[in-house]
């Protein structure tokens, strides 16, 4: 009864993980722990789990052993491979191949079942959020992206073609693959292509219209524009702008000594030599910071991270609405403490992966009544058609 063991296997981790960890990290812990599993069983075990998650908030009455049920039910096609012997005939006459009429069946089986359950938080959401289409992307495996560095596309396509990788052509230079493609021992990953969200290597579009008008000035910005990311993280964002600049100042921080020792690697693939790093908590309006003055300010703010929830369903399933307020307090706390660092005519870009309007539009809101800059554009960059993130992006001026 291996099936049987997979889903005894997947109820313990599910009762086992707190959200300490991201659910990928704390399964790469578990099985080496647990070494009866092998490679296959593994594979199977953690799509289960994720199946689980992906039913977020729905079903919160329910055992984890129910919910397990018609979770395994929902997102697999068929009931073959073996779990069929988890289900009576009912079941298995109902299991569809087409996932509407699979959840046509859940919703005659449970009378209370309401796929907005899943996503309780629709009075939070952003303006322009298709509900009913993002909590449907919770059912489906985002693809990977990757954004190709200038000079180095027909490489890349090559490589991939080579190693018969299949990807579709998003844009000139974004690639969609299918996730667990393995192309990190394929490509040189920073050097030739960046691992980048569809979404979020759409900031470029915020960031061209930056670089033109500094092109067209006379000082001298044209040829150094000093940038900083303020909250940089793994560093994706200075990259992209790295890239979209010809000539760039860079300066970037992260309150997380050991986030910066792995962008300094990263750097160093990517070819960024120049540049000034520094860690620190920049809401705390004590924070020193070696520079007095930025053409931009690249703020990527830490957020609920809820537009990324297809892609880490466990966060969705643990979230409580309070920590929307938590994060728009941070936010606010870094803004006011990094805005004023701004030059006269130079622009403040501030991101999320946030679908909260709280964290989004109340945040320009308060960007402007407070510092009075001026919005050039805004956008909710919805990545639940391509099956990818969901962002949100304002540009500034001061």
């Amino acid at each position: 009864m291996r099936f049987q063991s997979y889903f005894n296997t997947a109820i313990k981790i599910i009762q086992l993980y707190d959200g300490a960890t991201p659910l990928h990290h704390f399964l790469k812990q578990y099985f080496p722990q647990h070494k009866k599993h092998g490679s296959k069983d593994r594979k199977i075990i953690t799509h289960v789990c994720y199946n689980f998650f992906r039913l977020g908030k729905s079903f919160a009455q329910k055992s984890i052993e129910e919910k397990l049920k018609v979770a395994i039910f929902l997102f697999n096609d068929n009931a073959g491979g073996g779990w069929s012997l988890l289900y009576d005939d009912e079941w298995i006459i109902n299991w569809n191949a087409l996932l509407t009429e699979r959840i046509h069946f859940i919703k005659t089986k449970y009378a209370s079942f309401d796929l907005k359950d899943i996503f309780p938080f629709a009075n939070e959401a952003s303006e322009g959020l298709d509900i009913d289409a993002f909590i449907q992307s919770f059912f489906i495996q985002p693809d990977v992206f990757i954004r190709i560095r200038p000079g180095y596309y027909k490489d890349v396509a090559n490589k991939l073609q080579a190693h018969k990788i299949n990807f579709t052509v998003v844009d000139e230079n974004c690639l969609s693959l299918p996730a667990a493609s393995g192309i990190d021992s394929i490509i040189s990953i920073d050097e030739e292509a960046v691992i980048q969200d569809f979404s979020s290597q759409r900031i470029k579009e915020f960031l061209i219209p930056v670089k033109d008008e500094f092109r067209n000035r006379t000082s001298e910005i044209v040829h150094h524009t000093s940038v900083w990311d303020c909250c940089a993280g793994s560093g994706g964002k200075s990259i992209l702008a790295y890239d979209v600049f010809e000539k760039i100042k860079l300066t970037v921080s992260d309150v997380r000594s050991s986030i910066m020792h792995n962008l300094e690697k990263r750097f160093a693939k990517a070819g960024i030599k120049n540049y000034k790093n520094f860690v620190a908590d920049v809401a705390d309006n004590k924070f020193q910071i070696p520079d007095s003055g930025f053409n931009l300010i690249i703020c990527d703010a830490p957020c609920t991270g809820s537009g990324t929830w297809s892609r880490t369903p466990e966060q969705l399933y643990l979230f409580q609405s309070e920590k929307i307020d938590e994060y728009a307090l941070l936010q606010q706390k870094i803004i006011s403490n990094t805005i004023p660092l701004l030059k006269n005519n130079g622009y403040f870009l501030y991101i999320t992966c946030s679908v909260f309007k709280k964290e989004n539009e109340e945040i320009v809101a308060f960007i402007k009544k407070q510092f009075h800059l001026e919005i050039k554009k805004v956008e909710l960059l919805k990545g639940y058609a391509k099956k990818a993130d969901t962002m949100f992006a304002a540009l500034f001026k001061k």
